[in-house]
């Protein structure tokens, strides 16, 4: 019998469908990452150079406010932490005082001690005589007398500890107030240069280059506006000399004619002030000289010399050759003297910069100055239109 034919279909296999799901599986993973991307937030734009001049520039200047900030907090904490000393080592002494009272009290008690359980007519009885006992008794009493001075002297003393102490520990927390707030200014100077440093090194060379000649640039511009004021002031002094001189001309003639009538009459004028010009011109020399000392030296904030210094240490160092105290501080130091117009600068005169007064520099003459400019920077001479100007002081 013949085999009978089979009715089963034979199954196809179909061997697209992987690439199928794969295609679609592809397809969506791009349109996914298509919708990621179109959501992302975008790169931020690079900087330009003079974006990264302005920021460094602005940074190094906050920099310079945090730094006398943590000059004021220095010298604050320097003078409560000597008042602190001074205050423990009286303490030291009154305890050193008291504790010797403490010893003579002591003995007076325990003298009571021995001889305050006996009566007086015991005493009398075991006397070696009636005399022996009244001249024992009058020590008695002499010594009450003393015991009693020193229990005053004792309370007094004690009452001065107490209060001693109470002041040293008042100027302990101030103290610690201080030291805190002298941490937290270093903090903020170390953060403003950090901050700056890590712009500058995101700089390739060629942009390290291009940021040296916009330097270059600044201070070109600030040079030309030093000269137009060297100008100025060489036309003003010409202008006092010519006047100086038709008034010792018309003196001279006076005299003369004076002399000639016989009434000899005196025409002087001077009121002092020229002797007083010559006595700030004297220390201006000294300030001077001191402060060109100084130049190529380091700029350090916080720095008040000999070695290094920051823009009020070197012009606190630079006067103080000329012997005159100036306040740690730019926020102090412009408030000493009198206050003098740009125009009428004279050298030693202090000039200070920005509407926070975070600058300071020694004017020398001809718009330009000495001062000690930022971090990664020498003691140097520039002009003093570098910076906006603040407003200037002649310190004597």
């Amino acid at each position: 019998m013949p085999a009978l034919a089979s009715h089963r279909k034979e199954r196809s296999r179909t061997t697209t469908s992987p690439a199928v799901g794969l295609t679609t599986a592809a397809i969506a993973g791009v349109t996914l990452l298509s919708t990621q991307s179109a959501g992302a937030a975008p790169t931020e734009p690079k900087p330009s150079i003079e974006e990264v001049q302005k920021k460094v520039d602005d940074l190094y200047r906050q920099a310079g406010t945090a730094t006398e900030k943590y000059n004021k907090a220095k010298e604050s904490t320097d003078a409560k932490r000597a008042e602190v000393d001074e205050l423990l080592d009286d303490a030291a002494t009154r305890t050193e005082k008291l504790n010797e009272s403490r010893r003579v009290l002591g003995n007076y008690a325990a003298t009571q001690y021995r001889t305050g359980a006996v009566t007086p007519t015991a005493a009398l009885l075991f006397a070696d005589s009636p005399q022996a006992y009244f001249d024992q008794t009058q020590l008695m009493d002499r010594m009450t007398d003393r015991q009693r001075t020193v229990i005053d002297d004792y309370e007094t003393q004690r009452a001065a500890d107490a209060k001693q102490r109470a002041a040293a520990t008042e100027k302990l927390e101030s103290l610690t107030l201080s030291q805190k707030a002298l941490r937290t200014s270093k903090q903020e100077v170390q953060a403003k240069l950090a901050e700056a440093r890590a712009l500058l090194s995101k700089l390739t060379a060629e942009e390290k280059a291009r940021l040296a000649a916009l330097e270059r640039q600044k201070q070109e511009e600030a040079r030309l506006k030093a000269e137009a004021q060297a100008k100025a002031e060489a036309e003003a002094r010409a202008k006092e000399e010519a006047a100086a001189e038709a008034a010792r001309q018309q003196q001279e003639a006076a005299q003369s004619q004076d002399t000639s009538t016989g009434t000899g009459t005196d025409t002087g004028t001077s009121t002092g002030t020229g002797t007083a010009d010559s006595t700030y011109a004297a220390k201006a020399d000294k300030v001077l000289a001191f402060a060109r000392a100084q130049i190529g030296k380091p700029y350090v904030w916080g720095a008040s010399g000999p070695s290094s210094y920051d823009c009020s240490g070197l012009t606190q160092a630079a006067w103080k050759a000329a012997g005159v105290d100036l306040p740690r501080t730019t926020w102090d130091q412009v408030n000493v003297g009198t206050r003098v117009a740009t125009k009428d600068l004279l050298p030693g005169d202090l000039v200070f910069f920005y509407d926070d007064i975070s600058h300071v520099g020694i004017y020398i003459g001809d718009g330009m100055m000495i001062h000690a400019p930022k971090p990664g920077t020498n003691v140097r001479e520039e002009s003093i239109y570098y910076m906006p100007i603040y407003g200037s002081v002649r310190p004597a």
